[in-house]
């Protein structure tokens, strides 16, 4: 008595969707018939159009960008700056006067909370 085979006996398993039928060139004629039907790789002048006009595009967003970074750094970054820096020189300026002019010695007892009025004074009216 002879048993089926698994194959023919379950008809799911021989349709698997993991099972491909083997092909004994599996890179012959059918790809040079693939690789004839593209198209050809001929430069037009639509495409060179099309090529200057990407490019345009792309440096005129650059521009743009670059034109952004320059307003940020002269409306924002440079008159807090500018700020910070006129006050530090304006308290070391002061300093140095009170204790020419009168005899007194000052002195800054934390330093990490002085820069930080400083700059929340700075940034304050932004």
């Amino acid at each position: 008595m002879a048993t089926p085979s698994p194959a023919g006996s379950n008809p799911s398993f021989s349709m698997s969707a993991y099972m491909v039928p083997s092909r004994e060139n599996s890179y012959g004629s059918e790809f040079d018939d693939d690789l004839a039907s593209l198209p050809s790789e001929a430069t037009t002048d639509s495409d060179l159009d099309t090529l200057s006009d990407d490019y345009s595009d792309a440096e005129a967003e650059w521009r743009e960008s670059i034109e952004q970074l320059e307003l940020l750094l002269t409306m924002v970054l440079v008159p807090f700056i500018g700020k910070y820096l006129g006050r530090r020189c304006a308290y070391w300026s002061w300093t140095k006067f009170m204790q020419w002019k009168y005899p007194v010695e000052v002195v800054i007892t934390n330093p990490g909370i002085f820069k930080g009025a400083g700059f929340i004074e700075a940034a304050a009216s932004l």
